[in-house]
């Protein structure tokens, strides 16, 4: 079947490739797969340093370790770039229970983690009656009954979406907004089904935001199972629960962008950006989310200089600080890049795992695309499958807001993707080595043609 495809395509593509460029990518592939740093780089970072939230000491000693690491892989330049995080804090265990069903004592503990960037609930718990909705429509239909009390969004992934990203950016809504709608109408608190279709009890953190208009409530997110019988139990009967979450912010923390360079030899002046986020949530290893675009980001620079790779533009390797909570990191780049006039032709972003290799979706001008479609063949022995429009990156966004740069963001399967996303169990053991080198190859072969042909 890869052949006959790969046949189909070969027509189409004989301008952009070249047996030059496969023996190439080939030579990139065997070194990573032979010698690949990506998944021992992983391992110290998850291990050695462990969760990164932004703000913390942890994300200091990681960006310390991205500085050196970098150096030691032969980077022409290895610099740092300041930029002001957020500093939220979790500020101990989070706490919830179900205290009385239908008037009667109980007390059944449920498994929760605050949601990132929620106020705390005062140093002693809120305790009141749910009212449990499954969307915000229904929350609109029970506004009378929700002030002094506790709202439960259930609403969950649309088990449809063939691509569970999509679900996740429709469930998104209620973690990020859900405070605040239910503020609205006087609600004390909030409780969501953690963003996952996982068969397991972990709660998923994430980022929410307050409107300013309305009070901030403490909120928290439960897991799949706790979620169930929370939904069940509304259906049939009156309950309180009673929980106690300790989010706080502390004074913005100085962090950075590590940010490492291969001179061009031909266009110096003009840049390629590869990238992943160095910081995670406080609660897991950050293996996936994102010390997978990390050790991408490190691999690609390693195997260039294993192979005397001398790139025409000059290629950068950004391990962006703070996207989980505020993207201080990404906006810091662009706006520096803006500032200093800088030529930025196209940036990659891994940041959806380190799972095996699908493609790449891309913000660029259509007709571009088309051109860059013609070297599918070439990548697509080592898993790409499609290079589509729609894609990108949150740290690399800010640089096509201010520059207009094309982007792109590498798709691996995310088929298991929410199962640990923003969860305890995103952790080393979780990523395979294979598919993880996999993806490198594939970043490293698009990125070595964008800069031999441009766009």
């Amino acid at each position: 079947m890869k052949k006959l495809f790969l046949l189909l395509l070969a027509p189409l593509c004989l301008s952009a490739q070249s047996s030059d460029d496969a023996l190439f990518i080939k030579k990139i592939a065997d070194d990573v797969l032979q010698n690949g740093k990506a998944h021992d780089l992983l391992r110290q970072l998850t291990k050695d340093i462990g969760a990164r939230l932004a703000g913390s000491p942890e994300f200091t000693k990681a960006v310390q370790w991205g500085e050196l690491s970098m150096k030691n892989l032969g980077a022409d330049r290895v610099y740092l770039q300041v930029c002001m995080m957020p500093n939220w804090n979790r500020g101990g265990k989070d706490e919830a229970s179900i205290v009385a069903v239908d008037g009667k004592k109980t007390n059944r503990v449920l498994d929760v983690l605050a949601l990132g960037n929620s106020m705390g609930s005062g140093g002693k718990a809120v305790k009141a009656k749910v009212i449990a909705v499954a969307n915000f429509a229904e929350l609109e239909s029970k506004k009378e009954l929700i002030k002094g009390n506790i709202v439960y969004y259930n609403y969950k992934f649309d088990p449809t979406n063939i691509e569970p990203g999509t679900s996740y950016g429709q469930a998104g809504l209620y973690r990020r907004t859900g405070a605040s709608r239910a503020a609205k109408y006087g609600a004390i608190g909030v409780m969501i089904r953690s963003l996952t279709e996982a068969t397991d009890n972990n709660p998923h953190t994430g980022a929410m935001a307050y409107n300013d208009s309305f009070p901030k409530i403490p909120a928290i997110a439960l897991g799949g199972y706790d979620a169930d019988y929370i939904w069940n139990l509304s259906k049939q009967s009156s309950f309180e629960v009673s929980f106690k979450t300790n989010g706080h912010f502390l004074p913005d923390a100085k962090g950075h962008n590590v940010i490492a360079e291969l001179k061009g030899t031909e266009f110096p002046d003009q840049y390629i950006t590869i990238g992943g986020h160095l910081d995670s949530w406080d609660v897991n290893e950050g293996a996936h989310d994102d010390g997978a675009g990390v050790v991408h980001t490190m691999e690609i620079l390693r195997v260039f200089k294993a192979l005397g790779y001398k790139p025409k533009h000059s290629i950068r390797f950004v391990l962006f600080a703070n996207e989980e909570n505020g993207l201080r990191g990404g906006n810091k780049y662009a706006e520096e890049a803006k500032a200093n006039n800088e030529k930025h032709l196209f940036a990659l972003e891994s940041d959806a795992g380190g799972f095996t290799p699908r493609g790449f979706g891309f913000t660029i001008e259509e007709e571009k695309l088309k051109k860059m479609q013609a070297w599918l063949p070439l990548l697509f022995p080592y898993g790409t499958t499609y290079l589509k429009m729609g894609g990108g990156g949150a740290d690399i966004g800010p640089l096509n807001k201010a520059l207009g740069t094309a982007l792109a963001g590498f798709d691996p399967d995310d088929q298991r993707y929410f199962d640990i996303h923003h969860a305890r169990s995103d952790v080393f053991e979780n990523v395979n080595k294979r598919e993880l080198l996999l993806g490198a190859i594939n970043m490293a072969g698009l990125v070595y043609l964008v800069d031999k042909y441009g766009l």
